[in-house]
C-alpha cells in the first residue's frame, strides 16, 4: 500500500524513496552517462543500459544491502564499511546505446524485457538471455509493446525519424503507416468506447490520438430485381453527367474571379493612434519605450471557405505579435476578425512601413484560392517629434508647382499646436537615435529634408510627398506634381554599398576560419580518443590544453560571425532605404511613368533578403547590365553582347558602381526604360548619338578617385566636386 520511487541522477546515483521519505542511495559501478531505466516487478530488479553499451540488472535486495552512497569516498572506506559491494545480477552486451527500456508481462508465467537500440530491437528474458532481436533499417525514435491477439506473441509499435509508425508481431512487420510528425513518445490507450487508440506526442508538443485502418461501412446494398437495360435512359443520363463535368472543369473555376465577385475578401484597418500600452515583445531597440500600433483584420466570406488560414507579413526589422491564424470553416455570409499589433523589433529603421495580409482557403470543389490585401503603418510608429536641427550632412530639396502648405495641415500628429500656423520646420527623431529635419520655404515652393544619415531621408521624404498628394487631392487639384532638380547622391550611396559588401566579405572570412578551426578541433579530439583508448598510458603532450584553446577560438569566431551577421542585416536595411530614396529621386528627376518606376524597383530591389549564396551586389549588377545592353544601349554592338548566366559574389564593387554611374548618365541623356524587345532599336533611331560613349578611363577616374563626388544635375552633365580634407 505504499509508493516506492526510484530517481536516477546525472552522476549515476539511484535514490529510492518510500512515500516522501528518503530510504537510501546507491552509485552504479562504472557509470559515465545516464541511460534508460526500468523496474521488473516479477524479479524485483532495476534494469538499465550503461555507458559500456550493455544491459545490466540490479536486484533491489542487493541495492538495499550494498554500500551507502554517502560512504563512497575511496577504496579504504569501502573496505571498512559494513555494507556489501554493489554487484550486478546479469549483464548482456548489445553493442549500442539504448533509447528506451520497457518491461512487460501479459501473463503470469512469462515477462519480457524490451530494449530499443539505435539500430536494433531486443527482447530479453528475465535472466538476460535474448528471446529474439530485430535489425532495423531506420533510425527509431520511440516504441511501446502491447498485448497481441495471437497467443505466445507480443506486438510492438516502433516510430522512427522518417515519420513512420511500424507494427511488429515479434520480429515480423505486420503494418506500416505514415505519421504527420516525428513521434517522441507513443502509447496504446482505451477511451470509453474507443479501444486500442494510438496516442503519439511530437517533438513540438502536438498530441494526437489515431487508429489504423478505415471506418467500417455497415451499409449493405439491398437486392434488386433484374430488369432490362434501357439504353436511351442511360444515354440521356450520360449526357447529363458529362454536361455537369464540363461545367465543373471550366477555366473560370480554376482562375481567380474578378474583384467584384471574389468569394473571400480580407481587409486591414490600422488604428490612427498608437497603443496606450505597448504590445512590443522582445524588442532590441535601445529606446526607453517602443510603441506599437493595432491592426484589425477582417475576413468576409460569401461562400463556404474550407480550412482558411491567415498570414500577416511585415518586413524586418518590424514584427507582429502573431503572424499566423487558423480558423474553422467559414459559412456563407460570415466573417472572422483578428487583432494584432506591429512594433519595431530590431535596432534599425525599416525601409518600408507596409504589411501584407494573405488568406488561403479551399472552395467547395477543393480548388485552393488566395485573397490578400496590403496595409500602411503610420510614421509615428518608428519616430517621434523632436527639435529641428540646422546643420546636417545630407540635404535634399523637393520642388512643387503649388504654394507651400503649413505643416500644421499635413503633419498634425508631429506639430506642436502651440506654434500656430507659422510652423515651417519640423524635427523627427527615430527610435534608433538618428534625427531628420523637414523645412518648408516661406517664399518659394520648395521643401528641404536634411539628416546626418542618407538612409534616414527616405521615409520622411516619402511621407511628405504622400501627404502633399493627399492634401491637394482633397482640394480637387489634379495638376499637383513634385520634381527634383538637385544632384543624385551617388557617392554617399556607394559608401553604403561598400559597407554592406565589406560585411559580406567578413562573413566569408569567418566561415573559412570557423571551418578550419572545426577541422582542427575534430583532429585533436581523434588524437585524444586514441590516447585514452590505448592500454598503455602515454602523456597527452598538452593535447588537452590545445583542445581547450581551439574550443575557445571556435566560440569566439562563432560570436564574431553572429555579430557580423547582425551588422550585415542592419547594413542591408540601410542600403534598401537608400535605394528607395535613389529610385524616388531618379523618378522625380526624369519624371518617369509608373511602369518605368516599377522597372527601376525590380532592378535595384530584387531581393527581400540578402544571403551569401545570392547577394544584392551581383543581382543588381546583372539587372543594370541587362538594361544597359537593351533599352539603354547606344549601339547594336552593345545589344549583341551576352551576359553571364551564373551569378557569383564579385571580388569588389567597382564594376557595380561603374554600371550604376553609366546607368544614370544614359538616363540623363534621354534614355528611357522599357522591357519590350524593340525598344532598343527604336531608341537608337530616335536618339542617334544621344547616348555618347563615355571613355572607360574617364569613367574609372570619376568613380574611383578618392574624395571625389560624382553628381548628376538636371541638364544631364556630370560635375565633380573635391571634398574637403
Amino acid at each position: 500500500g505504499r509508493d516506492l520511487i526510484c530517481i536516477q541522477s546525472m552522476d549515476g546515483m539511484l535514490m529510492l524513496f518510500e512515500q516522501e521519505s528518503y530510504a537510501f542511495g546507491r552509485f552504479l559501478p562504472g557509470f559515465l552517462l545516464p541511460g534508460p531505466l526500468a523496474y521488473s516487478s516479477r524479479t524485483d530488479s532495476f534494469i538499465t543500459v550503461s555507458s559500456c553499451q550493455q544491459v545490466e540488472s540490479y536486484k533491489y535486495q542487493v541495492l538495499a544491502f550494498a554500500t551507502d552512497a554517502d560512504e563512497r569516498q575511496d577504496t579504504e572506506q569501502q573496505k571498512l564499511s559494513s555494507g556489501k559491494r554493489l554487484a550486478v545480477d546479469w549483464v548482456l552486451n548489445i553493442g549500442e546505446q539504448a533509447l528506451d527500456i520497457c518491461v512487460v508481462s501479459f501473463n503470469q508465467g512469462v515477462s519480457s524485457v524490451f530494449v530499443l537500440g539505435e539500430r536494433n530491437f531486443f527482447c530479453l528474458k528475465d535472466n538476460g538471455q535474448i528471446r529474439f532481436m530485430k535489425k532495423l533499417d531506420y533510425s527509431p525514435s520511440c516504441f511501446i509493446p502491447y498485448c497481441s491477439v495471437q497467443e505466445g506473441t507480443i506486438n510492438t509499435l516502433i516510430a522512427n525519424h522518417s515519420k513512420m509508425l511500424n507494427v511488429y508481431q515479434d520480429v515480423t512487420l505486420k503494418w506500416a503507416t505514415q505519421l504527420p510528425c516525428i513521434a517522441v513518445s507513443v502509447k496504446v490507450a482505451n477511451f470509453q468506447d474507443l479501444k486500442g487508440v494510438i496516442v503519439t506526442l511530437s517533438d513540438d508538443g502536438h498530441l494526437q490520438c489515431s487508429y489504423l485502418g478505415t471506418d467500417p461501412s455497415l451499409f449493405q446494398a439491398p437486392k434488386v430485381d433484374f430488369r432490362e437495360i434501357n439504353y436511351e435512359e442511360m444515354n440521356a443520363e450520360m449526357k447529363e453527367l458529362q454536361k455537369i463535368i464540363r461545367e465543373a472543369t471550366k477555366t473560370q473555376d480554376v482562375l481567380p474571379e474578378s474583384e467584384k465577385q471574389r468569394d473571400v475578401t480580407v481587409t486591414a484597418d490600422v488604428s490612427p493612434d498608437l497603443d496606450e500600452e505597448s504590445q512590443a515583445i522582445d524588442s532590441e531597440v535601445k529606446a526607453g519605450a517602443v510603441p506599437s500600433v493595432t491592426v484589425k483584420i477582417t475576413i468576409q466570406s460569401r461562400v463556404t471557405a474550407q480550412k482558411p488560414s491567415l498570414a500577416v507579413c511585415v518586413q524586418a526589422p518590424l514584427a507582429v505579435t502573431c503572424d499566423q491564424f487558423i480558423f474553422d470553416d467559414l459559412e456563407p455570409d460570415s466573417s472572422e476578425t483578428v487583432v494584432l499589433s506591429v512594433f519595431l523589433k530590431e535596432n534599425c529603421s525599416p525601409s518600408e512601413l507596409e504589411g501584407t495580409c494573405m488568406v488561403s482557403y479551399n472552395i467547395s470543389t477543393g480548388i485552393p484560392r488566395v485573397a490578400q490585401c496590403n496595409f500602411s503603418l503610420p510614421l509615428k510608429l518608428i519616430c517621434f517629434p523632436a527639435q529641428p536641427s540646422k546643420a546636417a550632412n545630407h540635404k535634399l530639396t523637393i520642388d512643387t508647382n503649388k504654394p507651400p502648405v503649413s505643416f500644421v495641415t499635413i503633419f498634425p500628429d508631429f506639430v506642436d499646436l502651440s506654434e500656430g500656423d507659422q510652423a515651417n520646420a519640423l524635427g523627427f527623431e527615430f527610435l534608433t537615435g538618428s534625427k531628420t529635419t523637414l523645412l518648408a520655404s516661406k517664399t518659394s515652393q520648395r521643401y528641404r529634408i536634411q539628416s546626418d544619415q542618407l538612409e534616414d531621408l527616405w521615409l520622411v521624404t516619402k511621407e511628405l510627398i504622400h501627404r502633399l498628394e493627399v492634401h491637394f487631392k482633397k482640394q480637387n487639384c489634379k495638376d499637383f506634381a513634385c520634381t527634383f532638380s538637385g544632384s543624385i547622391p551617388l557617392q554617399e550611396y556607394f559608401e553604403l554599398i561598400d559597407r554592406h559588401f565589406e560585411l559580406r566579405l567578413n562573413a566569408e572570412k569567418f566561415q573559412e576560419l570557423l571551418s578550419g578551426r572545426a577541422v582542427q578541433f575534430r583532429a585533436i579530439e581523434r588524437r585524444l580518443l586514441t590516447r585514452f583508448k590505448d592500454k598503455t598510458p602515454a602523456p597527452l603532450q598538452h593535447l588537452d590544453t590545445l583542445l581547450e584553446g581551439t574550443f575557445r577560438e571556435v566560440i569566439a569566431l562563432a560570436d564574431a560571425a553572429e555579430e557580423n551577421q547582425a551588422n550585415m542585416f542592419q547594413a542591408f536595411a540601410k542600403l534598401k532605404s537608400a535605394t528607395h530614396l535613389v529610385i524616388m529621386l531618379i523618378s522625380l528627376w526624369q519624371k518617369l511613368s509608373t511602369d518605368q518606376v516599377a522597372i527601376l524597383e525590380a532592378t535595384f530591389l530584387p531581393l527581400a533578403e540578402d544571403t551569401q549564396e545570392l547577394g544584392w551586389e551581383e543581382t543588381v549588377d546583372a539587372a543594370v547590365s541587362y538594361l544597359l545592353r537593351t533599352c539603354l544601349s547606344k549601339s547594336s554592338k552593345e545589344q549583341a553582347l551576352t551576359l553571364s548566366s551564373q551569378l557569383s559574389m564579385p571580388k569588389d564593387t567597382s564594376r557595380l558602381k561603374k554600371n550604376i554611374t553609366l546607368f544614370c548618365d544614359r538616363l540623363a541623356k534621354g534614355g528611357r526604360l522599357s522591357l519590350s524587345t524593340d525598344s532598343a532599336s527604336q531608341q537608337a533611331a530616335v536618339m542617334p548619338g544621344g547616348c555618347a560613349t563615355i571613355p572607360e578611363s574617364d569613367l574609372e577616374e570619376r568613380t574611383i578617385i578618392p574624395g571625389s563626388i560624382a553628381m548628376f544635375s538636371s541638364n544631364g552633365q556630370i560635375t565633380k566636386q573635391k571634398s574637403k580634407p
